[in-house]
């Protein structure tokens, strides 16, 4: 799952990274990888602080539910451009905003469709549980409600 997400942030990444002057061709790939660890990051922050709930709807109904889980991906993304690749604060924000709305709302179109198994919500989510438990149960009876 790691890796689809990893090729999903890429595929998203033209104007935000790639062709982005700001960001030197020799970070691409880190910046991409950086961008996925924050969604990954607020993902797990998610299910561990017990939003999983929260979690299933935003994948339910995202675009009018709970913008400030993509905000606060955004917001973690931009921070490591600031960080770690010294990217000015405005133009690391600037960046996170060109790219992680859009791959977020593609992977819940990913995890709608039902192609990617990997994308699965109920696989998604025990994924990013580290497997402990079995979350698809879990899942498919919060989305009924």
């Amino acid at each position: 799952m790691f890796e689809k997400l990893f090729l999903l942030v890429k595929d998203n990444a033209g104007m935000a990274v790639i062709n982005n002057p700001i960001i030197p061709a020799k970070h691409h790939d880190a910046v991409i990888n950086e961008a996925s660890s924050s969604i990954i990051e607020v993902l797990k922050g998610q299910l561990e602080s017990g939003k999983v709930k929260e979690l299933i709807k935003y994948f339910q109904f995202s675009g009018s539910y709970n913008n400030s889980l993509v905000s606060s991906i955004t917001n973690s993304f931009a921070n490591k451009l600031n960080t770690f690749y010294s990217i000015d604060p405005a133009n690391a924000l600037a960046t996170a905003k060109a790219l992680i709305p859009t791959v977020m709302n593609e992977l819940v179109k990913e995890t709608k469709s039902g192609e990617a198994k990997e994308f699965a919500l109920g696989a998604m989510l025990t994924k990013l549980n580290g497997n402990r438990t079995d979350l698809n149960p879990l899942v498919k009876n919060l989305m009924v409600a």
